[in-house]
């Protein structure tokens, strides 16, 4: 079982290597299974620990915080270990990995972030405060979807995860991915942390639409361009991430603050990292103020 094996020394599985039409796969056990090239390459539990997860998300434990005790590096760990055969953390040398985890864990970090201007720590120490949207002003069920993903009677499709998923049809298509009752059981996702990362590390790596890119491949350089993405200023990178995730809402808009504020944690998080926010690139890498979005959402917006 996936929970447990993670106290194995850190770094110290040998991989298991064969090498298939020429090219070189490894299987390293729990953390990186079932043969794949990108097993063979550094794993996240070999460059990120418990430790740095404490720095990232220093207050979210205090008592000010609204899911007290929830989140946790073995949570995030054991939700990883499902998407790094895929390449999540694993695409790359060391340093490519390291910026990938804290541009997805940035985006995780402003959207459950209880922080503001004045808070302790300041207002980029307060990612994974919430799991669950806390005051929802509606159910979000979308009766468009009600012959593919009808709304479960009694049920809400708020906020939910560490990217958090709203409306039916979010909840059903993820929880179909997943082999996970979503639809009729939302609540699984606040009342189970890996499940909760790995709602997000699913939206992070799955393309939204079918001719789009994901978030893992605009941010790893494995998305090439069209001349009309170069056309509407989508380049790879950060801010393409944020295109990919939120379209509309978040980008094309100018200098707007939710853009600003995952741009923020990102920085900070490969300032802790030991990265450092130099490597993040140029400004217009880490914007999306002025691309054309990929989708234009419709008024059910899918996020905060």
């Amino acid at each position: 079982m996936l929970a447990v094996a993670h106290c194995q020394d850190e770094g110290a599985v040998k991989p298991k290597v064969k090498i298939v039409k020429g090219k070189k796969l490894c299987d390293k056990g729990w953390e990186c299974k079932g043969y794949s090239q990108y097993c063979c390459n550094l794993t996240i539990s070999d460059y990120f620990q418990t430790y740095q997860f404490e720095n990232l998300f220093e207050k979210r434990n205090t008592p000010v915080a609204h899911a007290v005790g929830f989140w946790d590096y073995h949570s995030f760990i054991t939700a990883a270990a499902l998407y790094q055969p895929h390449g999540f953390g694993t695409t790359g040398g060391k340093l490519q990995n390291m910026k990938e985890l804290a541009a997805f864990l940035g985006h995780v970090g402003s959207k459950t972030s209880c922080g503001y201007g004045v808070a302790t720590g300041g207002p980029l120490a307060w990612g994974l405060c919430y799991n669950k949207e806390m005051s929802p002003s509606k159910v979000y069920c979308d009766d468009y979807y009600k012959y593919t993903y009808p709304c479960t009677p009694g049920v809400s499709y708020h906020g939910r995860g560490a990217l958090p998923i709203y409306w039916n049809y979010n909840y059903g298509k993820i929880g179909e991915a997943l082999k996970v009752d979503l639809l009729n059981h939302p609540e699984y996702i606040e009342n189970n942390a890996t499940l909760a990362f790995q709602t997000a590390i699913f939206q992070w790596m799955t393309p939204v639409k079918k001719g789009h890119p994901s978030a893992h491949d605009v941010f790893v350089g494995n998305w090439k361009p069209t001349k009309n993405d170069t056309l509407a200023k989508r380049i790879p990178g950060f801010g393409t991430t944020m295109n990919v995730l939120y379209g509309d809402q978040v980008c094309g808009q100018g200098d707007s603050e939710s853009m600003n504020n995952m741009i923020s944690h990102y920085l900070h998080y490969l300032d802790l990292m030991g990265v450092g926010r130099e490597e993040a690139g140029p400004h217009e890498i880490l914007s999306c103020e002025e691309q054309e979005p990929f989708s234009v959402s419709p008024t059910s917006a899918t996020s905060s």
